[in-house]
């Protein structure tokens, strides 16, 4: 009894620390997360349009009608020469598009291209690349929603290195980013995209090491 009253004190004490270290670890760990979360969340809610948007070409990631709008507005000031539109339904046509962006151009062949292969912001980039290398352009407008934005960098700059990619947001209506700690819903979107974007970023990692 003696003996076994000896040892279990010193048990106790190494499961006592093994548990604090887990703790700390995993302490650690969160408040990392969280912090990458928060910045994560500040970029984008602090994203601004740059000041010259001039590019060899644009593309804008569809996803909601703001994008394309925004897009084919830069597109008709001269901003760029040429527009791909990504992500296109396959039975949306050039005059559909047109009558939804109340365009004053055709989304003529000549200046406006679409993609209707692309599922999702990896398909994005891969279709995007080959655009813009079938066309030579060096410098590209990437058009796409705040949130979505730094996804959408990631992804196409591991398909596209030397070439230009200027950010430009788009805001949509009723989504107060400046607030998004006040709003539940917002607050969901951003880390639903934190994910999607760590994800993104892992996987173009593990790409780039095989």
């Amino acid at each position: 009894m003696k003996e076994g009253s000896e040892i279990r004190p010193g048990r106790r004490k190494k499961r006592f620390g093994l548990r604090l270290v887990f703790v700390t670890v995993l302490a650690a760990l969160i408040a990392g997360v969280t912090g990458q979360f928060l910045f994560f969340a500040h970029q984008i809610a602090t994203a601004k349009v740059p000041r010259s948007a001039n590019a060899d070409a644009i593309v804008v990631l569809t996803g909601g009608q703001a994008r394309v709008n925004e897009a084919v507005r830069l597109l008709e000031e001269g901003h760029a020469n040429r527009l791909l539109i990504s992500g296109v339904h396959p039975g949306t046509t050039r005059e559909q598009l047109a009558a939804v962006t109340a365009s004053d151009m055709p989304l003529e062949k000549a200046s406006v291209d679409l993609d209707r292969v692309a599922l999702n912001t990896a398909g994005n980039a891969t279709e995007t690349a080959s655009w813009v290398q079938k066309n030579g352009f060096r410098s590209l407008l990437v058009v796409t929603s705040a949130y979505h934005l730094p996804r959408a960098k990631a992804e196409l700059s591991d398909v596209l290195p030397d070439v230009d990619l200027i950010a430009y947001p788009v805001f949509s209506k009723g989504l107060n980013l400046e607030t998004w700690y006040q709003e539940p819903a917002t607050i969901r979107l951003l880390m639903r995209e934190y994910v999607k974007y760590i994800l993104a970023r892992l996987r173009n990692t593990v790409k780039a090491m095989n």
